[in-house]
């Protein structure tokens, strides 16, 4: 379980600020598999996103992302598709929450917008760093708490609950 968060590397996806939970996974598909909400993802700000987007790419955007409903498909749908990691300015809390509940990694960083679109970059979550492998630069990113990294390793909450619930049953009671 504290084995280390292999560095992600990608293409660098850029968004802006205040990218809501209805750009992510857009209201009118909420009753169709997470494959085809997946197919329209960010549709309506990259057209191109959707079906370029390549598992360990990286998503970069400015602030107060993820904004709007509590839908934790706009975080499963960015997993789904592969995003090894989502680097913003500022993250709305309950997006923040149900991304690492589902084993979405996240950085803060102030300079996520200032990573060039098609960059290829490295995130870290372990050392909180995102490499941009273009300019040359490691941005410094806020580290998330380590229960939150956990999560992550374990692949969500529900992994990570079913392995301690594990090694608490199987450990000597006295």
């Amino acid at each position: 379980m504290n084995t280390p968060f292999h560095p992600a590397t990608g293409q660098a996806w850029l968004f802006s600020d205040d990218l809501n939970t209805d750009l992510l996974a857009p209201g009118r598909y909420m009753k169709l598999p997470i494959a085809e909400i997946a197919r329209h993802c960010l549709e309506s700000v990259e057209p191109r996103f959707a079906a370029e987007v390549r598992p360990g790419d990286i998503l970069f955007a400015g602030r107060n992302f993820g904004a709007g409903s509590s839908r934790e498909q706009a975080a499963e749908v960015l997993r789904h598709m592969g995003i090894a990691c989502v680097v913003a300015q500022s993250f709305s809390g309950i997006f923040y929450r149900n991304a690492f509940n589902l084993g979405l990694p996240l950085l803060v960083c102030d300079q996520a917008p200032t990573v060039a679109p098609g960059a290829p970059v490295a995130c870290d979550l372990d050392s909180a760093t995102v490499h941009d492998h273009r300019s040359g630069r490691v941005l410094a990113c806020v580290a998330p708490p380590v229960h939150l990294i956990a999560m992550v390793r374990a692949g969500g909450l529900v992994p990570h609950l079913a392995h301690r619930l594990a090694a608490q049953r199987a450990a000597p009671t006295t």
